[in-house]
């Protein structure tokens, strides 16, 4: 629950702006909206770092926009995952400032560009296919506050590419690694910084890789002690908990 909001509610009805019934109405809608269908979290922010994100795979437009204006209306930045163009649509109807970002299925309203983060964040593939989980992590990321470096297509099978990146991923504060097929490459990258490792299994790969699972066990079973790994396919859990890593805390002059 925002304080500043509590305090707000609080003036308008010491000053007889709004009557008692109203100021109760407002201020139980900051912890959470009820609108049938979908419990909106105000106060999520407060007790995690960042407003509500829509999980937009299985609901319908109508849900979706709902949500979002609720969430919009109290939030500078939303986001909605795993959704579609059509639903785009209908969002930038009501918002004309909403992105599209097609590759990540991804929309977004960012209005507060505000620099949270101590440091960087490098967001590796290991290959082309593998972009659409990391620009989900990479833009999530973006949105609460991080700077952020592709470094797209740099998998084991010529693993010259990432040597070539060695620098760039020695100077980030966290890197968020993406590989399907083996899902060797947070293990290579792991074994380079000093820094954590976010490793994101996805479900590219040909039958034996049963739909990212041969990923996933390989990067759980990492021999790098710096690897951690979420979900298959979870570039948005990846991107979350990276920002939160790399967030500046409220005593840091960074």
């Amino acid at each position: 629950m925002q304080t500043k909001d509590i305090k707000k509610i609080l003036e308008t009805y010491a000053t007889g702006e709004i009557s008692i019934g109203t100021a109760t109405e407002q201020l139980k809608n900051l912890s959470f909206e009820n609108l049938g269908y979908a419990r909106v979290d105000h106060a999520r922010a407060d007790r995690q770092g960042f407003p509500e994100v829509i999980f937009g795979q299985g609901k319908t437009k109508e849900q979706i926009v709902g949500i979002f204006e609720k969430l919009a209306a109290k939030s500078p930045n939303v986001l909605i995952t795993r959704t579609t163009a059509e639903v785009f649509g209908e969002i930038r109807n009501i918002f004309t400032e909403a992105e599209w970002h097609e590759a990540a299925g991804l929309i977004r309203l960012h209005r507060d560009q505000t620099k949270l983060g101590a440091g960087e964040i490098a967001v590796v593939t290991a290959g082309t296919s593998d972009i659409p989980v990391a620009e989900e992590a990479a833009l999530v990321s973006e949105t609460m506050g991080n700077t952020v470096t592709r470094i797209w297509d740099a998998g084991v099978a010529g693993i010259h590419r990432i040597l070539a990146e060695r620098e760039v991923l020695q100077t980030a504060r966290v890197v968020i690694v993406v590989a399907g097929m083996e899902g060797a490459l947070p293990s290579v990258v792991g074994g380079l910084v000093k820094v954590p490792v976010i490793a994101v299994p996805t479900s590219i790969g040909y039958g034996a890789s049963f739909g990212g699972i041969a990923a996933l066990l390989g990067m759980l079973n990492s021999c790098a002690s710096n690897v951690t790994v979420v979900n298959i396919d979870n570039g948005f859990g990846a991107g979350f908990v990276a920002s939160l890593i790399n967030r500046r805390q409220e005593n840091e002059n960074i």
